[in-house]
């Protein structure tokens, strides 16, 4: 069937606007499209089996068992038919044909469309050592990941975590609490050094230490042993080899750009966009952690790898789509829940970026506000078991003007006064 650039068919008949990505972000936009007024057809797609559910949970609640696996979707089964989004779950895009204006599927089906987004996310990065594709080694990105891990976090298990990002350190904490022996490998220093630098990557180390938790810092992993095709045991470079019943690994992910790259799209650390969250095809646009978005208030592109972009990004690709002047400019924001900590993150900071490090309360009773600052300015702040301070700091970010350092750290003074 023949298509134009006007949205319609041969026929005459309008198409759709199609959604590849069937995840929070692709939900999100789904929702954001009906909720704009746009009455034409969405259609949804999706690789796996489930409906679009929500990440956050899979190293937090759900994984610790506190949460219902029913609260972890987007939306309730029967949305979908309600607002008329057409939902194709299982069906891999093998390909899009920017000149077509089609998405073809791996069953050899095309989609014709108005307009494109993609919401195709991320993988995680695979431990490149040999033994590594033995039964009990587990990567967290999915529901069944989850579900998974969450299995094989018992009672007196020894459970060998590989990285201390967000994702290592959240499954660390949650094995720990189901009872099992942790320990945690990293090649760094310090867990989350680059994130957070050598100030506040300690209060993670003590944390974890202070919960039994078997920290390793500048070690590397050169196989992963095993018995049968099961893992035994990780070893390093030193030659010593650390007993494990499951290895988590959690050394990144890799933005899903295949597709895009194959398509044409530019594509440089993600699918590049502007701050419209177009790409460099005007009826194609990307949102979520696999998109690398120009912000305006940073004048640069980001890669944002956190639950906050994947919920409100969609909402300006959607406006976008429809033709208004949608401008993503949100700050940054991330969370994490470890043990007995709670932390909000607002902001952003480029690995060695900032030039101090302002501690408001008590690190070392973990309740406190950090601040990164460069030329007295905030450029970011993280909130530890302290709460509604998320919009101060917010606009602190924002306005990019320089503060006093001194009230910054003393709790008498009101961030709102700064």
């Amino acid at each position: 069937m023949s298509t134009d650039s006007s949205g319609t068919d041969g026929g005459g008949r309008q198409r759709p606007f199609v959604i590849v990505g069937a995840s929070l972000g692709g939900a999100k936009a789904a929702q954001a499209l009906r909720e704009a007024g746009y009455t034409g057809g969405i259609v949804l797609i999706g690789d796996e089996h489930e409906r679009p559910y929500e990440r956050p949970p899979l190293s937090k609640g759900y994984l610790l068992g506190k949460t219902d696996r029913e609260k972890i979707y987007v939306h309730p089964p029967q949305w979908y038919a309600e607002h008329d989004v057409t939902l194709r779950l299982g069906t891999p895009v093998v390909a899009i044909d920017p000149a077509a204006h089609t998405v073809t599927l791996a069953d050899d089906g095309r989609v014709e469309y108005a307009k494109l987004l993609l919401t195709t996310g991320s993988v995680p990065r695979r431990l490149p050592v040999p033994g590594a594709e033995q039964e009990g080694v587990h990567y967290l990105r999915r529901v069944e990941d989850s579900e998974r891990i969450r299995g094989a976090f018992r009672e007196g298990a020894r459970v060998v975590v590989v990285g201390a990002g967000w994702i290592g350190l959240e499954t660390a904490a949650a094995a720990r609490t189901a009872g099992a022996e942790v320990t945690v490998l990293e090649a760094a220093e310090l867990p989350l050094l680059r994130v957070l630098g050598h100030e506040v990557a300690q209060v993670f180390a003590d944390l974890h230490r202070d919960h039994g938790v078997d920290l390793r810092f500048g070690v590397q992993v050169t196989e992963l042993t095993g018995e049968g095709g099961r893992v035994t045991g990780v070893r390093l470079a030193d030659g010593t080899t650390v007993a494990a019943d499951a290895v988590v690994v959690g050394i990144g992910i890799a933005p899903t750009t295949a597709l895009a790259e194959a398509a044409g799209l530019t594509v440089d650390n993600g699918i590049k966009t502007d701050e419209h969250l177009r790409t460099s095809d005007p009826d194609i646009h990307a949102a979520g952690d696999v998109a690398n978005a120009y912000h305006p208030l940073f004048g640069r592109h980001l890669r944002v790898e956190h639950w906050a972009n994947a919920l409100n990004q969609p909402q300006t690709a959607a406006r976008a789509m429809l033709g208004e002047d949608a401008v993503y400019d949100r700050v940054p924001y991330f969370f994490t829940d470890q043990f007995d900590l709670g932390m909000e993150y607002t902001g952003y900071v480029e690995p060695g970026g900032y030039d101090r490090v302002v501690f408001r309360g008590d690190p070392a009773a973990r309740e406190f506000i950090a601040f990164w600052l460069s030329g007295g300015r905030v450029l970011a702040g993280m909130n530890v078991n302290v709460w509604d301070v998320t919009d101060p700091i917010r606009e602190l970010v924002r306005s990019g003007r320089p503060v006093d350092v001194k009230a910054l750290a003393d709790p008498a003074v009101p961030l709102t006064d700064l």
